[in-house]
């Protein structure tokens, strides 16, 4: 039984202010307007055959998006949660261990990063189909992509002779090169790019990390044997997982080895790297321009354009990116994109916000986003899904009103339960039990205004939560 794993735990710094830790480039729609990447990905394995149910890797604070996504796929399956990142050798080990525990001695995995383009998925099936021989044998598989141009962002492959079944072995790896070693590696005919795909048998590859790196087995075994499970949820133990050092499949095993082959990707592919990678992916207008949202370009060539949330307009730039979310913009030389993440890290230091946090924030149960903010005071607008439930709570320093703008609430204040629909509102006085639903089957929209002497997202007393939030890590705005 094949299963694939999505490697959901990315940051995407370099996309930044689109891409933030709040919601990393995988939750994003960057090359389909109407798809996130992560659902893009798992279009791609509508045609398999023998598919076994989709497994996820991703942290605490995107439980919820990864989730969400999935079942907006159509796919649900258990999504293991990593106290932190270490790397992808610990994340496909902790896959391993549920795949053997959930689906037997023979299942199989396929570890897909969620924030990739392929343009051929035709092509990818056939890779695919070809990496399950290899696997079959005992051998662990990776996709190469041929490059076609230098690259210093990507790792390469140099692989041996094609064998007949069209595998080739492989030789070594290239960690990312120089520009000059990038111009010689894009002409050599032996060398691919990595692009971090895998497919293998559980048991196989924890045979060999225990080999390899018995640190990162012993370690994951620990967590998972830890850990705890909440619905579709398996928490991993946090002290074990924490302490393990980071690292890569590549380096904990693949380059140990000498069952590790490549399959050849014969598409066009992308990590998504950069701002560059996003627009040759989408594609050029004749001008060399690529835009995403509403933007107008004139006399303006080789230039990025991405608007989230209002019209954005260049005249007379040349090989620039700009980006416009809500609460921040970025315009910066392409030459110099390689060096945002680093400006980010820069605005992180320096305490704003912006760095990490979205202004939109998401939650199980909808959206919210701030409109107004000022001394004792706050504004925001509130989105409820259809069937979505507030934690049942109070605060100790704000209180609250509340005007339905569309749809229909249900509100719980102390012992009184009541429905509101579209302008009508009520009151909720400091250290009310309150609680906000959506019975209804559209969106509920709803304006609250906040006031009192401290309004931070962490003054909340949860009594009762149906998405199993005990604490105040995930506070909510009301």
């Amino acid at each position: 039984m094949l299963i694939p794993v999505l490697l959901a735990g990315g940051l995407g710094t370099r996309l930044w202010p689109a891409s933030r830790s709040s919601r990393p480039k995988q939750f994003l729609s960057l090359i389909d307007t109407e798809k996130s990447l992560l659902v893009e990905t798992l279009d791609r394995l509508a045609s398999l055959d023998e598919l076994g149910p989709v497994m996820a890797v991703g942290s605490e604070a995107h439980r919820f998006m990864i989730a969400e996504q999935m079942q907006q796929a159509g796919h649900t399956g258990p999504i293991i949660l990593e106290p932190a990142p270490r790397g992808t050798a610990a994340a496909a080990a902790a896959a391993a261990r549920l795949a053997l525990e959930q689906y037997g001695e023979d299942a199989e995995l396929l570890l897909l990063p969620t924030d990739h383009a392929v343009a051929d998925n035709q092509a990818f099936v056939a890779a695919l189909a070809s990496a399950r021989h290899a696997t079959r044998h005992g051998q662990l598989a990776l996709f190469g992509v041929s490059p076609d141009r230098p690259e210093t962002g990507y790792g390469y492959i140099r692989a041996g002779e094609r064998q007949a079944d069209g595998l080739r072995h492989v030789d070594a790896f290239v960690e990312k090169p120089g520009a000059e070693q990038a111009r010689a590696l894009a002409n050599a005919p032996d060398h691919f790019w990595n692009s971090g795909m895998f497919v293998f048998r559980a048991r196989d590859y924890l045979t060999l990390l225990g080999a390899y790196a018995p640190d990162i087995d012993a370690g994951v075994a620990q967590a998972f044997a830890g850990s705890t499970r909440d619905i579709d949820f398996v928490r991993l133990a946090a002290e074990p997982f924490e302490a393990l050092a980071a690292d890569s499949i590549d380096y904990a095993v693949m380059e140990r080895t000498d069952r590790a082959v490549m399959v050849e990707l014969a598409t066009a592919w992308s990590d998504l790297g950069s701002w560059s990678a996003v627009a040759r992916a989408r594609g050029y207008d004749e001008q060399g321009n690529t835009t995403i949202g509403d933007c107008w370009l004139e006399a303006t060539r080789d230039t990025v354009a991405y608007s989230e949330s209002r019209l954005v307009v260049t005249l007379g730039i040349d090989n620039q990116v700009v980006v416009e979310t809500a609460d921040a913009v970025l315009v910066a030389d392409r030459s110099r994109e390689q060096d945002i993440k680093q400006l980010v890290a820069r605005l992180e230091a320096a305490g704003r916000a912006e760095a990490t946090e979205h202004r939109k924030a998401y939650r199980p149960w909808g959206s919210y986003q701030q409109i107004a903010a000022g001394p004792r005071y706050q504004v925001k607008h509130i989105r409820v899904t259809p069937g979505g439930r507030l934690s049942l709570q109070s605060h100790h320093h704000r209180a609250e009103h509340w005007v339905v703008v569309r749809g229909t609430a249900r509100v719980t204040r102390d012992d009184e339960v009541m429905l509101l629909a579209e302008n009508q509102s009520t009151y909720l006085p400091l250290g009310a039990v309150h609680r906000l639903e959506n019975p209804g089957k559209v969106d509920l929209d709803l304006i609250e205004v906040q006031s009192g002497s401290y309004l931070g997202e962490d003054d909340i007393v949860r009594y009762d939560d149906v998405y199993g939030r005990a604490d105040t890590n995930d506070a909510e705005p009301t």
